[in-house]
């Protein structure tokens, strides 16, 4: 059984490594979209779809990175072509992964499987927190795996963030 699990992951913190584990002990292959993969930089999406693959690829472990597959999702204002549009990009799957009331109304009606994805600390663990405390030199680097705290030193996150 193969899965599907789209998020935006800017960055990819630690609520979304527990989503990937949580996604893979359900199916035996995991496709994972990149939300928002057209949009250009901007302060809600300040990385790149390559960027978001890097960090996740760099803060999994390589018995992992056999299981998943990543692929840029680009934003429709529809969301019925949305998903005819993921349904072009990614392969086949059994089972979506996701706790957006929308998503899950239109792909219950095509007979996909929608399984919620449990959160983590919600209020802690969202790129929106983690982005506001990279800004104000709070200690964010607790909230993201190993890879992606490497990675956002590797780029100077603060200097990006603030000039966005």
């Amino acid at each position: 059984m193969d899965g599907l699990l789209i998020g935006r992951f800017q960055p990819f913190h630690l609520g979304h490594l527990e989503a990937l584990q949580f996604a893979l002990s359900k199916v035996d292959k995991l496709w994972v979209g990149l939300g928002s993969s057209n949009k250009p930089p901007q302060k809600n999406n300040p990385f790149s779809a390559e960027e978001r693959k890097k960090m996740i690829l760099d803060s999994i472990d390589d018995s992992i990175k056999t299981r998943i597959q990543i692929y840029p999702i680009p934003d429709l204002e529809n969301h019925i072509k949305w998903i005819e549009l993921i349904d072009t990009i990614v392969p086949k799957f059994d089972v979506i992964f996701t706790n957006d009331d929308l998503t899950k109304h239109l792909y219950s009606k095509r007979n996909i499987t929608v399984e919620p994805i449990p959160f983590t600390k919600r209020e802690i663990l969202s790129g929106t927190n983690i982005r506001d405390m990279i800004l104000s030199d709070q200690n964010w680097q607790d909230l993201v795996p190993e890879g992606t705290k490497i990675f956002l030193n590797e780029i100077n996150v603060k200097d990006r963030l603030k000039i966005l």
